[in-house]
């Protein structure tokens, strides 16, 4: 016997209580921590709460024969499956630095104010935003770029943050999903074995009236909510063009990343040339701005614009204006104001590396697998799968492949097309991922627009409205299609008689046709 037959035979299958037991202490760890902490409990205390949760995970799998260095490699394995999200958040906290400094977000919130009514605000946040992911098929572009500064002509304008950011998170969520450029609307058909285009066909059953009832209720909210104005509109616009130097040329940075999205150049380097060029930009036109934030005499001037730059992408960018108002506004931004969403995303991954690695996520899953008979309670199994895959692994992409993965073939024997099977995990998966505080879409969208997931999480109508809609359909059965069995062709006799039972012609002088 081999050491690896020889360690394969000592691992003991986990029992049902051993999966049960990280998520037994992980719901408990959550809940103290939101009780002693409230709303300040995804700062740190949930961190650690995954952190211990791990740990659990860790010495149940060591119980059942895992070495603990194997599980070190998967919670590692874990956190590598999010290094492009963090390198996109490290990238976003510099681009929101240098488009503060350069005035860039100031325009947008210039031109934001003084076109845009506050009563349509909501709806108006949630179409820019569909059109805009629906064209670059990334709803966290949108977030990190346009988003923003949707969220600080909110600020100037006296509205909701909370609803905007849900506003903003609908629409990019719809844009994306709909979006054959998208990334996770390549992956679901991939994974259920169907095309993109048949499966974008199938979300639309369930992703238009969604779409309808957010922006309905973002119109009749808007339409019955006096905004709060904080200042005078006509003040703000006058006071913004006194510390910025307002132009068409500030959105330079803007333009630049959305070209490169339309390119489908990668969301990192793109994001990161933003904040370049946006730093660039303030520079040139902002230079006043940009050595009254480094403040120190004693450099050159090229060396201080230098320095403010490099300050704006590490720390952020912070400004006095004298009001208030617009110093909280535009003082943001720096990769170092990230560093907490990624604390939380590292803590997050690790423990679905680890609970993945040791089984207990597949002993959690498959009685559900083996529950499901008919054909109402296989989608539904799949639904409820990909929501906690969101909520156990911290993940949209697992949210997608492991209940792709693990229902395809049920799918098949049944006979469900599976664009049925696509369609589910992006209407659970795909959607949850941003309503999710430890998840890493949840993460970045709360701190990309500045609102914690639990405070925009019940404005989210769109995500909200796709996923009851999408279990109204499991659980009546509507829009689940079957595949039609393939029919044994018998050929009439004079068919055979001219082509053979092979299908090809046959000489009727030969042999062979004799014998057809």
């Amino acid at each position: 016997m081999t050491e690896k037959e020889k360690t394969e035979r000592e691992i003991t299958p986990p029992t049902m209580l051993d999966a049960l037991i990280p998520i037994g202490s992980l719901i408990v760890l959550l809940a103290l921590a939101i009780v002693i902490y409230g709303d300040e409990g995804v700062s740190g205390p949930i961190q650690v709460a995954l952190i211990l949760c791990t740990l659990i995970a860790g010495l149940i799998g060591l119980k059942n024969g895992h070495r603990w260095e194997d599980m070190g490699h998967a919670a590692v394995e874990g956190i590598s499956t999010a290094m492009g999200a963090i390198f996109i958040l490290l990238a976003v906290g510099a681009l929101v630095g240098t488009w503060m400094m350069s005035g860039t977000i100031a325009t947008i919130v210039h031109f934001g104010v003084s076109f845009i009514d506050p009563n349509w605000f909501y709806a108006a946040c949630l179409i820019i935003c569909a059109v805009l992911a629906l064209s670059i098929g990334s709803a966290w572009t949108v977030a990190g770029t346009l988003g923003v500064g949707l969220m600080g002509i909110a600020g100037v304008l006296g509205v909701s943050p909370e609803m905007t950011a849900g506003a903003i998170i609908s629409g990019s969520y719809f844009g994306d999903k709909m979006s054959p450029l998208s990334e996770t609307t390549n992956l679901a058909p991939a994974v259920a074995g169907t095309d993109l285009y048949t499966h974008i066909r199938a979300m639309m059953w369930t992703a238009v009236p969604s779409i309808l009832i957010a922006l309905i209720a973002f119109g009749v909210i808007g339409l019955r909510t006096v905004p709060d104005v904080p200042l005078d509109l006509t003040e703000v616009l006058v006071l913004l063009e006194g510390v910025y130097n307002i132009s068409l040329l500030t959105l330079i940075p803007l333009i630049v990343v959305l070209i490169m999205s339309f390119r489908k150049i990668a969301a990192f380097p793109t994001i990161m040339v933003g904040a370049l060029v946006g730093g660039f930009t303030a520079v040139i036109l902002q230079p006043d701005i940009v050595l009254e934030f480094v403040n120190d005499p004693a450099l050159s001037t090229l060396v201080a614009m230098l320095k403010g730059v490099w300050s704006a992408m590490a720390t952020g960018f912070a400004i006095d204006t004298g009001y208030e108002g617009l110093d909280s506004l535009f003082s943001r931004g720096g990769m170092a104001s990230m560093l907490g969403t990624i604390w939380l995303i590292i803590s997050a991954m690790a423990f679905g590396g680890v609970m993945e690695y040791v089984g207990l996520l597949d002993r959690l899953l498959q009685p559900i697998v083996n529950r499901a008979k008919s054909d109402k309670s296989i989608v539904t199994a799949t639904g409820l799968t990909s929501i906690g895959m969101n909520i156990v692994a911290g993940d949209q992409y697992m949210a997608i492949v492991l209940p792709g993965r693990m229902f395809r073939e049920l799918y098949e024997e049944r006979g469900i097309a599976p664009e049925t099977l696509s369609r589910e995990i992006e209407d659970t998966g795909t959607i949850t991922s941003p309503l999710i505080p430890w998840n890493s879409c949840g993460a970045y969208m709360a701190a990309t627009l500045g609102i914690a997931t639990l405070a925009y999480f019940p404005f989210c109508f769109f995500n909200l409205a796709n996923v009851v809609i999408s279990f109204a359909y499991a659980l009546t059965g509507f829009q689940i299609r079957h595949v039609e069995p393939e029919k044994e062709i018998v050929p009439a006799p004079e068919q055979i008689a001219l082509y053979g039972v092979g299908g090809r012609r046959v000489d009727p002088t030969t042999p062979e046709a004799a014998r057809s």
